[in-house]
């Protein structure tokens, strides 16, 4: 029997969602960081070292976090998490030195990992299985909500006031979210792991070898890479006003979450992510054909073809992550959680990454068609590992 919406649309659902639009919006808004450190005089290279150190700092912390969650709760690392993320986004206010800048997107990525984490797991803890995907891709579009409109306030707010008031509004919204976070009760899911630390490891290093964890891999590579180095490749191109792209990826993103974000739990799991692992692919396929057929001095308007390029990505996001996410928690007992949202969102970074950090050399040694190419192929290639997966 199919639970109604009002079921799950309860008043501590829509507090954490607006939480998590708030603390989102904070984060997101740093997609425009590259202009700011290209400006301070910073190379592709440099770039990819700074951005990659927000998911190089997740990658280590959220398996941790995830253990930690299951044992003492989740309220106190949403609290921790987004005052660490406060305390960041005022350092760039302080500083304007790319070392200190990539210790401080690490620090922006430690705060993420202790709210995210947490936050996703308590989600997890008042939903039903039954209507897991449909509500985890709602809670979801609030996340996507501000990757539509935090980069065009910050566009909006650089180009009238500068770079300062663009730190600060960042800094605002994250303390929006740390208000919130003071309202938030404990779920009844915390505290419900007792693993030890050597039953932890164990446990975690079978979870990570698993299928769908290799497709967070190629899911998170794809988007890491396309988030980094699109500010500069737009600028290479001409286009004056890139918003619109993550306006297309978020729009797609919350448009089929809206409307087909139960179909994951009717049709089945991988009935939803084997089409979208093509999508993201094609997407990038985009991406590789502006750069290697058309280039900087293009006769035809390249906006379309980048806004077609954000509608495929941010639909294949909108259906991917949820789906993802609840294939996991089917197959994950109550204790383990926040262990396993934590090993989850750990992988897809670690794809995230390694985007940054590899695709940034490839950018200073071969350009752009050569890199879009490649990333195009290595997401068409975990597009045929995902017909691997088990039909549920």
């Amino acid at each position: 029997m199919r639970l109604p919406q009002s079921s799950v649309l309860t008043r501590p659902f829509f507090r954490l969602t607006s939480m998590n639009f708030f603390f989102f919006a904070s984060v997101n808004a740093f997609v425009l960081l590259p202009l700011y450190i290209q400006r301070l005089g910073g190379t592709e290279a440099q770039i990819g070292l700074v951005m990659g150190m927000y998911n190089a700092a997740g990658i280590f912390c959220q398996p941790l976090v995830g253990a930690w969650v299951d044992r003492v709760g989740r309220r106190p690392f949403m609290v921790f998490g987004i005052g660490l993320v406060v305390a960041a986004s005022l350092g760039f206010n302080l500083f304007a030195s790319l070392p200190l800048f990539a210790a401080l997107r690490a620090f922006q990525g430690i705060g993420f990992s202790a709210f995210f984490v947490s936050n996703y797991t308590m989600v997890v803890d008042l939903v039903p299985p039954e209507r897991r995907g449909w509500a985890l891709g709602i809670f979801g579009i609030s996340g996507l909500l501000s990757t539509a409109l935090s980069p065009l306030a910050g566009e909006l707010v650089i180009r009238n006031f500068g770079f300062s008031a663009f730190f600060a509004m960042a800094t605002l919204l994250a303390l929006a979210a740390l208000a919130l976070a003071f309202r938030v009760r404990e779920s009844a899911g915390a505290m419900a792991g007792h693993a030890r630390g050597a039953q932890v490891i164990r446990q975690s290093l079978a979870e990570v070898l698993r299928l769908h964890m290799a497709l967070a891999f190629f899911f998170g590579l794809g988007t890491g890479t396309i988030f980094t180095f699109l500010p500069t490749f737009g600028e290479l191109l001409g286009v004056s006003n890139l918003a619109l792209f993550y306006t297309a990826y978020a729009g797609a993103a919350m448009l089929v979450r809206a409307l087909g974000g139960g179909l994951s739990d009717t049709l089945g799991r991988r009935a939803v992510i084997v089409p979208s692992m093509f999508v993201q692919a094609a997407a990038t396929g985009i991406l590789a054909a502006l750069a290697l057929l058309i280039g900087p001095r293009a006769t035809i308007p390249v906006l379309p073809f980048l806004f077609l390029s954000g509608l495929l990505a941010g639909g294949a996001h909108g259906f991917l992550y949820p789906a993802l996410a609840a294939l996991l928690m089917d197959e994950t007992v109550e204790a383990r959680r926040g262990s396993v949202v934590g090993l989850f969102s750990s992988v897809f970074l670690a794809g995230s990454a390694l985007g940054a950090f590899v695709f940034g050399y490839v950018i200073h040694g071969w350009g752009y068609g050569v890199m879009w190419s490649g990333l195009a192929f290595l997401l068409a290639a975990g597009f045929a590992a995902s017909f691997r997966l088990r039909a549920s």
